[in-house]
């Protein structure tokens, strides 16, 4: 069956079996930042944000079920080659190492910064439960979210913007 989906602002048409999961009509669609990992929803590395304000992890949905609904993904994150706060903060604060888990990592704790602009170390933890990192320790990745959080924070056009 022939779908459209809105996926980082464009549209996207594809032809896909109703069975079709969200994260393999993302990959097919030539974005390959969401990852595969798990198959069972352990792992988060396949998370995406529904309709800006929601972590959904994309091997848990079809893509039929995607229809209608704004599909952010890691490669939506950028602006014009500009990194993300998250992603410069994850960088900054060395918040990867494989980097396997890092767009779904990117992806959760931006849903959870949609909620919560000033989330606590636990906030910030609890929001990123549903991601695994084999790497990191997860020390360097909370201090990443928080540094994200207070860059979001600052007005436009302060020194943290240059």
């Amino acid at each position: 069956m022939e779908i459209t989906l809105l996926i980082n602002g464009a549209e996207k048409k594809l032809n896909v079996e109703p069975r079709t999961l969200l994260v393999h009509a993302i990959r097919d669609a030539g974005l390959t930042g969401t990852h595969i990992g798990c198959d069972s929803s352990s792992c988060g590395v396949c998370t995406v944000v529904l309709d800006g304000k929601t972590a959904v992890k994309s091997c848990t949905m079809f893509a039929v079920q995607a229809e209608g609904h704004a599909i952010t993904t890691i490669e939506g994150m950028a602006n014009g080659g500009k990194l993300h706060p998250l992603q410069q903060a994850f960088y900054d604060q060395h918040g990867l190492q494989c980097g396997y888990c890092t767009p779904g990592m990117i992806m959760s704790a931006h849903a959870l910064l949609q909620h919560n602009p000033s989330p606590s170390e636990d906030e910030i933890r609890f929001g990123l439960s549903g991601n695994l990192c084999r790497c990191t320790g997860y020390q360097n990745i909370v201090k990443a979210v928080q540094q994200a959080a207070q860059m979001l924070q600052q007005p436009v056009g302060t020194a943290a913007d240059d």
